[in-house]
């Protein structure tokens, strides 16, 4: 059984509620958020199951309930922050296509928030023992992958963190604290479509075990979910 501690956003459905349900059944406990907890059936049930599973309601561009939750969880060690909610924005979108409302959304979430997110909750990541902060990226967002252009909103929106992550891991290293990005798979999710290569409890497994195995001297790093490393 572990005494650690997890903080999982986008947790009520795909690779979040998954990995709340393994890092559960080791025995972490999960601060697991989503929007609406009362409407996220697969996510009370866990709840009900596991004990060491709490929900808390999370925007995670609203700014100000995300101060709000920090404050009220300020004297808890979190061992991981994983960011993990995240939106795909437009499918499609080729050059000359491009919807630049839904641009600002998804960086507004995939790569703004997350930096919020760190920034909200540092100090109880100092105060942990595992230290690390985590974002669930895309090697869509690799530039040196990037073989067939297009998809401009997401892969930029993940380039982006990339290089939040990167930044974090350089100015939060005299703490103690690593920050990775992760590249889950194509996943068979409700983003990824039902063509995904792997299923989410595979992506998860892969996961979890990066997550619970990454050091301080791996920080500033980019991650498959099978623990090889993505080129930037």
């Amino acid at each position: 059984m572990s005494n650690l501690t997890i903080l999982i956003t986008g947790a009520n459905r795909g690779i979040g509620l998954e990995l709340t349900r393994q890092f559960s059944e080791d025995g972490w406990q999960v601060l697991a958020c989503c929007r609406n907890p009362e409407d996220a059936g697969d996510l009370k049930e866990l709840a009900s199951k596991y004990p060491t599973v709490e929900t808390f309601p999370l925007d995670v561009t609203n700014y100000d309930q995300l101060a709000a939750l920090s404050s009220q969880l300020e004297d808890r060690p979190i061992d991981i922050l994983l960011s993990n909610a995240g939106i795909y924005g437009p499918r499609g979108g080729p050059f000359g296509e491009v919807d630049a409302a839904a641009w600002r959304q998804v960086l507004e979430v995939n790569t703004i928030a997350p930096l919020m997110l760190a920034q909200a909750f540092v100090e109880q990541v100092a105060i942990s023992r595992q230290k690390l902060i985590a974002v669930v990226s895309s090697k869509m967002g690799s530039i040196a992958d990037n073989g067939s252009g297009g998809s401009y909103i997401y892969r930029t929106s993940k380039t982006a963190v990339n290089q939040v992550v990167k930044s974090i891991a350089m100015d939060l290293e005299g703490r103690g604290i690593g920050a990775i990005s992760l590249h889950p798979g194509w996943v068979r999710t409700e983003m990824g479509g039902p063509n995904g290569e792997i299923g989410v409890n595979e992506s998860a497994a892969g996961l979890k075990q990066v997550l619970t195995e990454t050091t301080l001297t791996q920080s500033g790093q980019f991650f498959e979910f099978d623990g090889s490393v993505i080129p930037w």
